[in-house]
């Protein structure tokens, strides 16, 4: 998790606690003072979690504190109204849909001084979409939840636990109602990519879903039969449901396009209830979870299905010694290998292995997949952590512009 995202949250708060929980432009003389970015997430049909991303804008923010930074261009297009924020229930859930469509100005998550993100005049785009496109970024609030003093408490507490040993005791520990602190650490790399996507394809429609969202079926039409989106874009989706893993599963089967940013995607298996918004583990990660006991299981739960149409598995926590081929300066964290011998390469990191219990060299890059009428693209390194390198930024646009498809959504 940044070290930015508790400071976000705390402010988030205390504007929330004065102002009305709907989004907010507030104006003077026209100028942008404060962006509110608020997202619904689907809860029940009663109940709505508001969670806002407040960040302000002005002269007297300090150079350390995490700000919207505004940087205006004449270069850059005019794209309409300042900030539109689109919410529309539709298949039992609340989304919203984060338009940013803002005049000769891009907005990005960072600092003032820092020099490391991408604009007009940085980022030497060859060419734009001039496409409509439909994209939703997928916020991986199940993983962000089992991660909040949850989960990896239990694990470490019986990390010596004999293989047919039925634990039943903190097994509270193994479910966790997902918070608002779980939903920004999850919401804070995707919208970072918001400004690199916007700089592209300044006419795409930008959703910004949670996980909650793909497990009902949100990611496809009424009739649960097409998609309505074009691009996917996942991070660290490390527990899923399994509706979730079938719905992203279909999203490619008819025609989408799932673009993965980070490792360690698909290991283990959750179920979700949509009334109390709680996460519990059910399988992966080398334990397996009934309610009333817990025993040692599989490590990666779906190992060969996500070989066959993601095309790659999860290595291993740090075990990669160093990338021979690393144009971003990335350190080494959550890998995929490519397992699947119809990948197409797009940049393999030549990976050097220091992990002496692994015994042949896998292949770390990023590649492409076409399944059946969709494609999968993934970047095969944990991108969030170099979310704001230029380089990086360049990269990702390079992907976007290679990979958006011609398919139709309704």
């Amino acid at each position: 998790m940044s070290r930015y995202t508790i400071p976000v949250v705390v402010i988030a708060t205390i504007i929330i606690m004065i102002v009305s929980p709907l989004p907010q432009l507030l104006l003077n003389n026209n100028k942008l003072l404060f962006a509110e970015l608020a997202i619904l997430h689907q809860s029940n049909d009663k109940s709505l979690v508001n969670h806002s991303l407040i960040s302000q804008i002005s002269a007297s923010n300090s150079n350390s504190d995490p700000t919207l930074v505004k940087s205006s261009s004449s270069r850059a297009p005019s794209l309409g109204p300042s900030l539109i924020v689109q919410r529309s229930r539709g298949d039992n859930s609340t989304k919203s849909s984060l338009v940013l469509n803002v005049n000769h100005t891009y907005y990005t998550y960072g600092t003032k001084s820092e020099k490391q993100t991408s604009t007009p005049e940085n980022n030497p785009v060859t060419s734009i979409l001039n496409k409509d496109f439909d994209i939703a970024l997928i916020a991986p609030t199940f993983t962000a939840a089992a991660y909040d003093n949850s989960f990896y408490n239990f694990y470490k507490l019986y990390a010596n636990t004999a293989a047919g040993r039925n634990v039943t005791s903190n097994l509270g520990l193994l479910s966790k109602k997902i918070s608002n602190q779980d939903v920004s650490a999850a919401d804070f790399a995707m919208l970072k990519l918001i400004n690199n996507i916007k700089l592209i394809n300044p006419h795409s429609n930008i959703t910004l879903l949670t996980d909650a969202s793909v497990d009902n079926g949100s990611i496809f039409t009424k009739n649960g039969k097409n998609n309505v989106y074009h691009i996917l874009i996942l991070g660290h989706q490390e527990y899923v449901t399994q509706q979730e893993y079938n719905n992203l599963k279909k999203f490619v089967v008819n025609g989408g396009t799932l673009i993965i940013l980070d490792g360690n995607v698909f290991f283990a298996q959750v179920k979700y209830d949509k009334q109390t918004q709680t996460v519990a583990l059910v399988k992966g990660h080398w334990w397996a979870f009934n309610g009333k006991s817990a025993w040692k299981s599989v490590g990666e739960r779906w190992k060969q299905e996500t070989s066959q149409w993601i095309g790659s598995n999860y290595l291993c926590y740090q075990c990669i010694g160093r990338f021979t081929n690393d144009p971003f300066g990335y350190r080494p964290h959550e890998e995929q290998y490519v397992t699947n011998h119809k990948d197409t390469i797009v940049l393999n990191y030549s990976a050097a292995i220091t992990n002496h219990l692994i015994h042949v060299k896998p292949v770390i890059a990023t590649y492409e997949l076409n399944y059946q009428k969709g494609k999968v693209v993934a970047l095969g390194i944990y991108s969030d952590d170099i979310i704001s390198n230029t380089k990086f930024d360049r990269f990702f646009d390079s992907l976007l512009l290679k990979y958006a498809p011609n398919v139709a959504v309704e």
